[in-house]
């Protein structure tokens, strides 16, 4: 598996695994092309942004995307993590999440928040599994994600992702 920061060919692959989840490939095609170009910004979102892949071969398997942010006092936001259903067992939800921690890290943003519905029980159980913690209704967050992670993944973390 090869992590790496996403690129504008990336985009037709990533909307795939997005319209896995919801909403259709259409939908997210034009969504995080207009995200990844700064097009495209979220309630309080600032212009700093990176995106990451999980490539098996050729095929992209996941992707993670965040920005930085005033929201809510964080620094930075989770804006979208997706795992393709056949490789949720292999962590590699976690090394994204690693992957997008050390960016924020490298932007000195440490509170980093997530929207998660309440109901969606896999997330929150990843993300309370990596450290974070209900922040608001909708929301979790994390103190210092860049410690939380390299603890977790040094356990091995879980597999929810």
């Amino acid at each position: 598996m090869l992590y790496r920061q996403a690129e504008l060919s990336d985009v037709p692959a990533m909307a795939r695994l997005r319209a896995q989840d919801w909403g259709s490939e259409e939908y997210w095609r034009e969504r995080i092309q207009l995200y990844l170009c700064g097009q495209l910004n979220p309630k309080h979102a600032r212009a700093s942004r990176a995106g990451f892949v999980c490539a098996d071969g050729e095929e992209i398997v996941g992707l993670i995307a965040g920005h930085l942010t005033r929201r809510f006092g964080c620094d930075g936001e989770l804006e979208w993590i997706s795992v393709g259903s056949a490789y949720r067992d292999q962590k590699i939800g976690s090394g994204l999440l690693k992957k997008l921690a050390e960016w924020f890290a490298t932007q000195d943003a440490r509170f980093i928040c997530v929207d998660v519905d309440p109901a969606n029980e896999p997330a929150r159980r990843f993300y309370a599994a990596h450290g974070a913690y209900d922040l608001r209704p909708h929301w979790m967050a994390w103190e210092d994600i860049a410690t939380v992670c390299d603890n977790v993944l040094s356990r091995g973390g879980p597999s929810l992702l």
